[in-house]
């Protein structure tokens, strides 16, 4: 009777356990999922680490790395606090998206045998200037009266050298209309058609609706401030195209072996050194410029400090415990460079370790921000006619720069003590970066440091603190290092 009683009881089980499954898909396994998460991380310390449930396929979403095994960003704080650092971080979100966008949010399809003539890709235009507006035509059959309209946003449209008895009403304006009972005499109207923005900005769009009878088309306008090209001479030789560059607090003894070592190879090439050691020590040698900072300002604020004062094409990243070796070719990089110049950053090998990631990210919605995933020894795919280089999004502390590329995504000195990935995340788009195989330096033996290593170590603190800068920085929701 009592094993009969167990049964019972345990079918009823199993068919509750099938009920709620059921409950949870009808609700939606997603939100269900987040549900949980975020229940879970407020009763757990900021440093959880959420494990994917394994659900199988019923988490097919195009938002799995938002579930992936991460870090949750948002600081946990009282609630009437956080709403103000969200609503902060939501206002600038939409200033980063007018500054960065375009303002095209519409995707443009070419309509299926429509007898309006455009330029479908759109076209570049500077602003407040007058540009005639390429390849618009009309075909089509036999009409008593043809007659087109345009309309745009923020500019006005015109006819260049109309005459008298050439039907166009809206002259100077936004809404522009032509007519003509000769289709000649109309598409040679519409090819004198010009644009001019109304309104100055750097970088903006419009939108040119153009229509006849039933027919419409739309196609983008860029609106773009023509920029003045900054080059830098190479000069003849790799010492007027590259410096060597590199930050140092407290270990004087590795960055004098690490010179040495420079000098060895490349007597004549400039080295700069960002210091912000507690008592800095005198650097001598030929072309060294030694730039005491205040004390230990930190990792990246040494780094923006460095590459501030590089006058040539490139830098040589390395850091203070490395040294040259016979294989260190600074001209393979060069050469390499030179080659691909849609190339930002080009990574090497420090002691055999060609260390280099990709990045995973989503934007997320408006409210809660993106997700985004280092995958490491992960790539995108091999550098075209190449056999030993990939196409990353990070690489080891041993890298070509291409010295405007990187000035231009600079370093974030919130970040004092153990920061990486995070320069190559706020590059993200921004910076063509590869890896390469022979590219390659050394590195010293470990020290015992003890005031270094405790400078060095991060703490708790500042682990939590830096996952909550990239929560308002980055606009991220969760991070997975």
């Amino acid at each position: 009777m009592a094993c009969n009683n167990y049964l019972l009881l345990k079918v009823f089980l199993i068919l509750l356990g099938t009920a709620l499954t059921i409950c949870f898909l009808q609700l939606g396994t997603v939100d269900f999922m987040k549900t949980v998460i975020e229940f879970g991380y407020s009763r757990t310390s900021h440093h959880i680490i959420f494990v994917k449930p394994k659900l199988g396929p019923i988490l097919s979403t195009n938002r799995s790395s938002c579930f992936s095994d991460g870090t949750f960003a948002r600081p946990k704080i009282p609630e009437k606090l956080l709403k103000d650092i969200m609503k902060r971080r939501a206002e600038e979100y939409r200033q980063y998206q007018l500054r960065m966008g375009d303002n095209m949010d519409k995707l443009l399809i070419a309509p299926a045998n429509s007898p309006l003539q455009y330029p479908i890709t759109g076209f570049v235009v500077s602003p407040m200037e007058k540009s005639l507006i390429p390849g618009l035509a009309l075909q089509t059959q036999k009409r008593a009266v043809y007659k087109v309209s345009l309309s745009v946003n923020k500019g006005v449209l015109s006819v260049k050298d109309l005459l008298d008895g050439d039907q166009v009403e809206g002259q100077g304006q936004s809404n522009l209309t032509i007519s003509s009972s000769n289709i000649t005499h109309l598409n040679d109207l519409l090819s004198r058609v010009t644009y001019t923005s109304t309104i100055y900005h750097i970088r903006t769009s419009d939108l040119i609706h153009f229509t006849f009878e039933d027919h419409e088309v739309m196609f983008p306008i860029m609106i773009r401030r023509l920029t003045v090209p900054v080059l830098y001479d190479p000069g003849k030789d790799v010492n007027s195209q590259v410096t060597i560059v590199t930050k140092t607090f407290l270990r004087y003894d590795e960055l004098n072996v690490l010179i040495k070592s420079i000098r060895m190879f490349y007597p004549e090439i400039k080295i700069i050194i960002a210091d912000d050691s507690l008592k800095p020590e005198n650097i001598t040698g030929n072309n060294i410029e030694h730039y005491i900072m205040p004390p230990a300002q930190g990792w990246f604020a040494g780094r923006n400090l460095a590459i501030s004062q590089v006058t040539t094409k490139y830098f040589l990243w390395v850091d203070d415990d490395f040294v040259f070796l016979k294989g260190t070719r600074i001209e393979s990089f060069v050469e390499i460079m030179e080659a691909f110049p849609e190339l930002d950053i080009l990574g090497g090998a420090v002691s055999g370790n060609q260390f280099y990631f990709k990045f995973e990210y989503e934007e997320g919605d408006d409210e809660e921000g993106g997700c985004l995933t280092r995958i490491k020894n992960s790539f995108h795919q091999p550098l075209p006619n190449t056999d030993d280089c990939i196409l990353v999004d990070g690489v080891v502390n041993f890298f070509l720069g291409r010295t405007d590329s990187v000035r231009r995504v600079g370093f974030d000195p919130y970040l004092k003590r153990v920061a990486h990935s995070e320069f190559f995340m706020d590059g993200l788009g921004q910076l063509l970066i590869a890896s390469c195989k022979g590219l390659s330096i050394g590195h010293q033996k470990h020290r015992t440091r003890g005031k270094y290593a405790y400078f060095r170590q991060q703490k708790k603190v500042d682990g939590r603190n830096k996952v909550h800068h990239h929560y308002f920085k980055n606009y991220l929701k969760y991070i997975k290092f």
